[in-house]
């Protein structure tokens, strides 16, 4: 299993997937042509990770805003997360926004509202 950098841009967010911190952070904007496309490194790392897990992995979400087919797509990698939690591996899922933004807030709330395994810890930066 490998490590996923890839580099924020106006329109993308940063992922970084770092099996040796067990942290994997997702930071900035999304807003990508094309979501299935480029979340798809994160959901086969997901898929990777399943068969080949490490103690506690967290989860990491530090966005400023998405769009509609990033909430799609950040659903399904949440849902993953969750599964993979339901598999009996210790994992975090922590969802941060910026204090007073309602609408990221929210938004985490309502990812936290489909899990059957596990919780968001909601954080106001």
């Amino acid at each position: 299993m490998e490590d996923i950098n890839i580099v924020g841009t106006v329109d993308t967010p940063e992922i970084v997937l770092n099996k040796d911190d067990h942290t994997i952070t997702f930071s900035g904007k999304s807003l990508p042509e094309d979501a299935a496309s480029f979340y798809q490194p994160v959901v086969d790392w997901l898929e990777s990770y399943r068969n080949e897990p490490f103690p506690c992995v967290t989860f990491v979400f530090k966005f400023m805003y998405f769009n509609t087919s990033s909430s799609k797509l950040l659903l399904d990698i949440i849902c993953q997360i969750d599964e993979v939690h339901g598999d009996g591996h210790d994992t975090k899922i922590q969802w941060h926004y910026k204090d007073g933004d309602e609408d990221m807030e929210e938004a985490g709330e309502e990812f936290e509202e489909v899990l059957a395994n596990s919780s968001i810890e909601l954080i106001a930066d």
